[in-house]
């Protein structure tokens, strides 16, 4: 039954749903069941949608022992309740969620009559448990790999998972009706390379760009144009002339009208025509404004070149099972005229739980970012420590060029299609590549997390969710 306007999504693991396929999928056909321990991000407006939005992230993965199952075949299985209470003990100490997964051997993807009538029990009991206010997820696994689940708020009351997504090395989504439909005939000769469903996912996807300078504006451009219809542009700068050789779609007038980045971007993408609802915020990443349109995006583009913003997108990639792309170019030049190349370096890097993360990787420096809070937050205090070289005073301006910010951003959107797609073939998936432009080469580049770093050295917070204070972050 569905009587609200809440709309709940899940995200799960690529190495828990290895897992769950080991515990539910047999050859003997018989259905098994599974608990899901999940992390949740809680908003109170969806930006797309003007309603709230619950996303859960599965954290661990608990298999219903054998010795407690009382019956199951091909199309039913019952099992003791021992330990689901003890599954909904830890989920009351850890502030998690539980979801109820069973398996549906023969490609049935649809909850059963016998689904209907069980589950409400199950919620009566997590919430004699727990308190009135106990939701709880329910989850079927096909043999074919499809997934399907609802979320259960009261006893009588349930919604349906608006998306499933499933992310790791590649990213597959699971909602209703995918595969059916027609495509845009605007996306035709697209839909002849990949196909119609990849038009779909990209429909279904809610994408943050994090940073509106060049290769944020690039990748801002040419999401319409392959099918995306969501997107939230984050970036506190308003246009300056040193922007006008990059920023695609800033003219000179809105130089002069000292115009917000995200707005002329919004402007630029608005003028396409092509179906695409833009979210604007004027804000630094990290200003709890913009925490709720976060937490709403599937698919994160970093773009920024601070450190600080960096971090933060860092984190968040882990804790909330978000694939970020982040990319970056530098450029290297002799000091002679005219100036000699020695790098010209485009970089993306995707962060996934599994994933080196950008401190282990050398990408991002605390330091550099300890400083850039202090300037945006005390500017004065900035001052006195530049002034005394208690910080990093900045430098001269780091080149850049409109032909590589727009690579950049390229490469970034070719990684998210072919973990979407696979267009690239098994093991296509790059974990961070490098383009060295001035030597003609791509570079796909290895690091082992640090086993101590507390983002991606532990599994700890991957899939956890809402904390506070918010990723664990401090100051």
């Amino acid at each position: 039954m569905i009587t609200t306007s809440l709309t709940a999504s899940l995200t799960i693991q690529e190495r828990h749903l290895n897992r769950l396929k080991e515990f539910l999928i047999h050859q003997d056909g018989v259905e098994r069941a599974a608990y899901i321990l999940c992390g949740e991000s809680s908003s109170s407006l969806d930006p797309w949608t003007g309603h709230p939005h619950r996303k859960f992230f599965s954290y661990d993965i608990l298999p219903v022992p054998e010795d407690e199952v009382l019956s199951s075949s091909d199309q039913h299985i019952t099992w003791k309740t021992d330990s689901f209470v003890r599954t909904l003990k830890r989920a009351q100490e850890q502030g998690l969620t539980v979801a109820l997964t069973h398996s549906h051997t023969g490609g049935f993807a649809e909850f059963s009559d016998q689904d209907d009538a069980n589950e409400p029990d199950l919620v009566e009991l997590a919430q004699h448990r727990n308190g009135e206010s106990t939701t709880l997820l329910s989850l079927i696994l096909t043999s074919d790999e499809k997934l399907v689940g609802r979320l259960w708020t009261t006893q009588q009351q349930w919604i349906p998972l608006r998306l499933i997504s499933v992310v790791g090395e590649s990213i597959r989504l699971h909602y209703p009706g995918r595969g059916q439909g027609q495509s845009s005939p605007i996306l035709q000769r697209q839909a002849l390379a990949f196909g119609r469903v990849l038009e779909q996912d990209l429909a279904m996807l809610r994408v943050g760009i994090v940073g509106c300078g060049g290769t944020g504006s690039a990748t801002a451009m040419l999401l319409p144009k392959m099918g995306f219809r969501r997107t939230a542009l984050f970036d506190k700068d308003i246009v300056e002339e040193s922007n006008l050789n990059r920023l695609h779609g800033a003219t000179q007038a809105d130089v002069d009208a000292k115009r917000p980045k995200v707005e002329v971007i919004a402007r630029s993408l608005t003028e396409l025509g092509l179906g695409m609802q833009v979210k604007t915020y004027q804000s630094w990443i990290g200003d709890p404004e913009c925490r709720d349109a976060l937490k709403a995006c599937d698919i994160i583009f970093g773009c920024t070149d601070d450190h600080a913003g960096r971090l933060l997108l860092n984190r968040y990639a882990y804790y909330y099972v978000t694939p970020v792309f982040d990319m970056g170019l530098a450029i290297e030049v002799s000091p002679s005229e005219p100036p000699e190349i020695k790098a010209m370096d485009g970089r993306v890097t995707a962060l996934v739980p599994g994933h080196t993360c950008l401190l282990c990787r050398g990408v991002i420096s605390p330091a550099i970012a300890r400083d850039e809070a202090l300037k945006r937050n005390n500017p004065t205090e900035y001052e006195r420590r530049k002034a005394e070289a208690y910080v990093l005073g900045e430098g001269n301006p780091s080149p850049a060029v409109v032909l590589f910010t727009t690579d950049v951003a390229i490469m970034a959107i070719e990684e998210l299609v072919h973990r979407l797609q696979g267009f690239r073939g098994e093991n296509g998936s790059v974990a961070q590549r490098v383009r060295k432009f001035h030597l003609m080469e791509d570079r796909r580049q290895g690091a082992n997390p640090d086993p101590y770093c507390p983002v991606c050295g532990s599994v700890e917070y991957w899939g956890r969710g809402d904390v506070d204070p918010f990723l664990n972050l401090v100051g």
